[in-house]
């Protein structure tokens, strides 16, 4: 008998999920062994309740290899047609330098890191979030910034909810918009304003002082591109106990005078053309600016110098007290992360060209916008007139025959700006960018003009500014070292190499953290992001010049409702809060449409996800928070009381599944079943959609809307805190009222509704990431994930709940993907408590798991599908071994207050300083024998949060200090 393998097998030991799910036959069996399971099947019945398991259903078909499915996606994408874009609106062709894209951008050392809540192992990550704030300080002028939002529109959005709480003096419901602000933002405000209850008055900027409104958002330059002094505007209004933001654009500032220095209270914008590219919409980081006064109001995250437990100088995100994991429903914002991977490549873009190299590429910009406006004027055609008097960037134009135009560029393989708030239809518009050339500025005076007869030389020597003296910039910015001493590539490598090195990432070791689903992200899965036909198209570009994108959002689309078990999915949200944020909306419009508008109560478990309850008021609803029981589950006898008390007024019920303690509840559909007596809808979180991808699916359990994080079950890496997507999956009763698009609307049952982000598809040169995920995977690889997931999570639960509690259990006494291990006991006993078990972690090279969430004092540990047990055997060596200095600490061996765990961790500068520890050198930096060959060494000791918060400072620190 041959033992021969045949061809068939040979390839199949070649599939991509043999390499997403690390474990081989041999020790899957151990794994089932440990854990009391004869194979994955029988592991998953003993866990998943018989109510909604399901049978293999996933119709998505075979897995592609690896090099199969990039060329396919290769060949959708080369349907694209890369034009050059001159439609800016916010959105401009870049170039990022060579340096940054190979050894950021691309480097799993920058894109594999989670959100900085451990900042003694990513003060590298914290160091540019610190630059990218400096330099968005400098350019508009403002006292603070934090370190991005999503994108402008919604950084816009969240400009007027931090004036409306902030002018307390002013009970007006109104806020002001520039008509001439862009498109997409006033789309984005429209629904923002809808959810809050206030009114959008819309008019020319001159007349925003005869609105009685809270505030108002001003666009400088204009979308038409002029530029407006606002100054004596913005005091007018403030006389009147209004504020005023302005939307902004940071390459812009560099010439203009800043908003701050015009009184503005807030600035805004996006820094993508800081050499991020347009990537269909994004991922980009918009910035977001304002006074000092408003630091506890500010939306997002705020990184903030400190000292640590030796006084040296140290980085963390600072005044958390602000967001919505604390603040819950009283949150400042539903924000829970920022576009810290973009915030990145921008803030090395600044550092690397420096002051004076951004300041040549903004005057360059300058003048070859000048030049083209002289050379339109001096070509003297009739009903040829360029409609603004000052520019950056930006000329809008009157022509002749706007078909004829329309005709040429389409030739010259050229997009104009054919549309904005104030467009006529004899108007077109351009804006120059970074990557405009003089040969580019003769193809579009032709395609402006018909004529080929610019002379750019001369016109070089005559043209003069036209911004207004009084708006000219003479403030100084980017003077920091930072931005002064990297000009060189060798410098700037070996600066990004120093930062990187102090950053501990999934390149290193697993990262358990439970709810977050820190899993591989494949390198073929990352490769077409940087592909020119993904990353160079502009987010309005024609749709006959996008039918590769097209393509891939649509089977993206079909393969997740297929996952999801919904009728429709929208694909615009760009964060699991906005997810959250718009599906709330849906159901809000929904219950309208039946003349049911009085339904605004949204009930949701005590256990939930902090963006839950201010996700709910954002969107006006009242929350009422119901009891958890004894295992964790969702109170019925309680949900169920609630429910008939409120049942007049219930809007949705929000649920977690499986829930947040790691466990699936068998009552999940009689839940849904009673929301939907009561005409309430049921929104599931998709946080833990991990557990359900294959075996089980939001639509089949009962719930109506569902957000999907794409950067969490479909592997687009968390970026060091961003970027992320949410996009939502509706029942076909929601479908019309999920976001849609003013700009370019989506031919689905949405629309006419408005947008909730500024692209139509959200960050969409990301999605590549999770279709080349699912099409590597195919339905067998993704229900085997999850069935790995679910084995991965209770051999880490069996083994270490030899050493710890762990809290909760569903049916035969399983978890689900991950497990709560319970340390309050261990405090009670010791004095030794989950913030020291976290930083000794550090130590053993690990990140810790999410800390007192959803319970105080404790670890929630999800190792997911990706890990092998041999990484899972080194985790929890290390547990067992923190265990073992615990009892030490427990029996006297070791002193209460000074030992192993309360310094941690431990640094170079510890190990080969004076020691002066009861316990030796070893022991502190080494504990066991793998740290050896792997050693990460923290680069800061413990950080003082309350120190920092006390002494507030988000700003770059004087070079002395960095030296230090």
């Amino acid at each position: 008998m041959s033992t021969r393998a045949t061809l068939t097998e040979l390839e199949n030991r070649d599939e991509f999920v043999n390499r997403h799910i690390s474990n081989d036959q041999s020790d899957l069996q151990d794994m089932l062994n440990t854990v009391g399971a004869e194979s994955l099947d029988d592991l998953t019945q003993q866990i998943v309740p018989p109510s909604i398991l399901r049978e293999p259903f996933l119709e998505m078909g075979e897995a592609l290899p690896e090099h199969e499915a990039l060329a396919n996606l290769r060949a959708i994408a080369n349907k694209n047609k890369v034009y050059k874009s001159y439609i800016g609106m916010g959105y401009h062709d870049t170039r990022l330098p060579n340096v940054i894209l190979r050894n950021v951008l691309e480097n799993p050392g920058w894109y594999t890191a989670y959100t900085p809540y451990q900042p003694e192992i990513a003060q590298g990550r914290l160091e540019a979030l610190l630059n990218y704030q400096q330099m968005v300080i400098d350019l508009t002028g403002m006292e603070l910034a934090n370190a991005s939002l999503l994108d402008e529109a919604t950084a816009a959005a969240e400009a007027m909810a931090l004036i409306k709480r902030q002018v307390r003096k002013n009970k007006s419901n109104v806020f002001f918009v520039d008509e001439l602000c862009l498109p997409q933002t006033i789309d984005v405000l429209k629904t923002r304003a809808d959810g809050f209850g206030w009114e959008l008055h819309i008019g020319p900027a001159e007349t925003a002082t005869d609105v009685e409104c809270f505030g108002a958002l001003l666009q400088y330059p204009a979308v038409d591109g002029n530029i407006d002094d606002f100054e004596e505007l913005i005091a007018q209004m403030h006389e009147k106990n209004a504020m005023v933001a302005m939307a902004t654009d940071l390459m812009a500032l560099t010439l203009l005078k800043s908003p701050g220095e015009l009184g503005a209270d807030v600035a805004l914008g996006n820094s993508q053309r800081f050499g991020v590219p347009m990537g269909f919409g994004g991922p980009h980081a918009a910035f977001f600016a304002t006074k000092d006064a408003f630091k506890r109001a500010i939306p997002g995250r705020l990184i903030g110098v400190s000292i640590d437990s030796n006084g040296n100088r140290a980085l963390r995100m600072a005044l958390q007290t602000r967001e919505q994991h604390i603040r819950r429903e009283k949150a400042t914002s539903n924000i829970c992360t920022a576009q810290v991977l973009l915030s990145n490549l921008a803030s090395f873009y600044a550092v690397y060209h420096g002051r004076d190299g951004i300041k040549r590429i903004a005057n360059r910009i300058h003048r070859m916008t000048e030049i083209m406006a002289a050379a339109i004027t001096d070509a003297d055609i009739e009903d040829l007139v360029i409609v603004n008097q000052s520019a950056f960037d930006t000329l809008t134009i009157e022509v002749p025959n706007k078909a004829e135009v329309l005709a040429r560029a389409d030739e010259a393989q050229v997009n104009l700006r054919t549309q904005s708030q104030v467009d006529f239809d004899n108007v077109v518009g351009f804006s120059i960018g970074e990557t405009t050339s003089r040969a580019d500025l003769e193809t579009l005076y032709y395609v402006i003009t018909g004529r080929r007869d610019i002379d750019i030389e001369m016109l070089d020597q005559e043209v003069e500014s036209s911004i207004p003296e009084s708006l000219k910039r003479t403030s100084d910015f980017l003077t920091h070292p930072v931005f002064n001493s990297y000009q060189t590539e060798h410098e700037m490598l070996r600066y990004m190499k120093r930062l990187e090195s102090k950053d501990l990432a999934m390149n290193h070791s697993m990262i358990t953290l439970g709810s977050c689903t820190m899993k591989l992200n494949a390198t073929a899965e990352m490769i077409p992001v940087t592909w020119p036909e993904i990353g160079g198209i502009h987010p309005f570009a024609p749709k006959e010049q996008t039918p590769g994108y097209e393509e891939l959002i649509q089977n993206l689309d079909t393969w997740l409702r297929d996952i999801t078990g919904f009728d429709a999915i929208c694909m615009q949200p760009n964060s699991g809060a906005q997810g959250e944020y718009a599906g709330l909306m849906a159901i809000k419009h929904y219950h309208e449409s039946r003349g049911e508008g009085h339904r605004n109560v949204c009930l949701i478990p005590a256990s939930a996800h902090g963006t839950n309850p201010a996700s709910a008021q954002m969107a006006g609803m009242r929350v009422v928070l119901t009891k958890c029981d004894e295992q964790g589950n969702i109170d019925f006898d309680d949900l169920k009381a609630k429910a008939e008390e409120l049942s007049e007024s219930l809007s949705c019920l929000m649920m977690t599944y499986p829930s947040t303690h790691g466990v699936y509840e068998d009552g999940a559909k009689a839940i849904c079943e009673l929301i939907h007596e009561h005409g309430g809808q049921v929104y599931m979180d998709g946080a833990n959609l991990n557990a359900q991808v294959g075996i089980t699916s939001p639509g089949y359990i009962g719930a109506d809307v569902s957000h999907m994080n794409l950067h969490k079950t479909f592997a687009i890496p968390h970026g060091g805190g961003g970027p992320g997507m949410g996009p939502i999956g509706v029942a076909k009763h929601l479908a019309p009222f999920v976001a849609n698009h003013s700009l370019r609307p989506i031919e689905d049952a949405s629309k006419g509704q408005s947008a909730v982000s500024a692209a139509p598809y959200g960050s969409a040169s990301i999605l590549p990431i999770s279709y080349m995920y699912i099409h590597m995977m195919g339905a067998k690889g993704l229900r085997k994930a999850t069935q790995m997931a679910l084995l991965n999570g209770n051999y880490l639960a069996k083994k270490l709940g030899e050493h710890y509690p762990i809290l909760y259990a569903g049916q035969n006494g399983r978890v689900a993907h991950e497990c709560i291990v319970d340390l309050r006991p261990i405090k009670a006993e010791t004095g030794i408590t989950e913030v020291d078990i976290a930083k000794r972690l550090m130590d053993y090279g690990f990140h810790a798991p999410t800390m007192s969430f959803p319970v105080a004092g404790t670890f929630m540990i999800e190792p997911t599908e990706s890990e092998a047990k041999a990484e899972l055997d080194r985790f929890i060596e290390a547990m067992v071994s923190i265990k073992a200095e615990i009892n030490a600490v427990k029996a006297g061996e070791l002193d209460e207050t000074n030992n192993p765990l309360t310094n941690a961790p431990h640094t170079v500068k510890d190990i080969t300083g004076n020691w002066d520890r009861p316990y030796d050198r070893e022991q502190g930096a080494f504990p066991v024998a793998a740290v050896y060959e792997n050693k990460f060494w923290p680069s800061v000791n413990r950080i003082d949060d309350v120190y920092g918060d006390r002494n507030l400072i988000c700003s770059c620190p004087a070079i002395e200090e960095y030296q230090d």
